[in-house]
């Protein structure tokens, strides 16, 4: 995970909800609230990390907002924090997680480290792609002798393994996660059955 404190934006139309939810997480993270629609949509930009959305909002809906979010293509997560019950129709909205009002602070807490966690777990996967198809194109295309004779090879090789580690690392942490565990069982039993 960055070291970096991550910046959520709280998009919650009930001011005293939006309060609660602030004072819960500013001591860990950058915390902005956005009490409508409109107003999410101006504040969520690259410097947001994750959006904690309300679904049912008085000018724009946090589906319409999600929907327009993922259109724009920004980096963040969005957690749906709302008291709709999940239906079928979740099945087409682009969120990351779903929480079902009231919640607590720990269960607000967990899914926005589950999310930074998952997020980590992108990036060190992009990357350890990145390094093993760099290998693969030399370890095809030059002679073992070139490659064993390399400094950058070695390197290559050396932060490689270390990519690997983390990564190993990261999935380790993500299914010690009860929930996270769960999905991973779930996938893995659907992948079977389709075969």
């Amino acid at each position: 995970m960055t070291t970096e404190t991550p910046s959520i934006l709280i998009v919650e139309d009930e001011p005293d909800l939006a309060a609660l939810y602030t004072a819960w997480l500013e001591d860990e993270y950058d915390v902005e609230t956005a009490t409508r629609g409109t107003a999410a949509l101006d504040a969520i930009d690259d410097t947001i990390d994750i959006v904690l959305l309300d679904r049912r909002m008085p000018d724009l809906s946090g589906d319409t907002v999600l929907e327009t979010v993922r259109e724009r293509s920004l980096g963040c997560q969005v957690a749906m924090v709302t008291a709709i019950e999940p239906d079928f129709d979740i099945v087409e909205l682009g969120f990351d997680d779903y929480l079902v009002k009231p919640v607590s602070q720990g269960e607000l807490t967990d899914v926005i480290e589950q999310l930074r966690l998952r997020a980590t777990y992108d990036e060190q996967l992009q990357e350890l792609f990145m390094l093993a198809s760099k290998k693969a194109l030399l370890d095809e295309r030059k002679t073992e002798a070139e490659r064993q004779s390399s400094q950058g090879y070695a390197e290559l090789t050396d932060r490689l393994a270390v990519r690997r580690a983390r990564v190993d690392e990261t999935v380790t942490e993500l299914l010690e996660r009860d929930g996270y565990r769960q999905v991973c069982q779930d996938i893995a039993r659907d992948s079977l059955v389709d075969k």
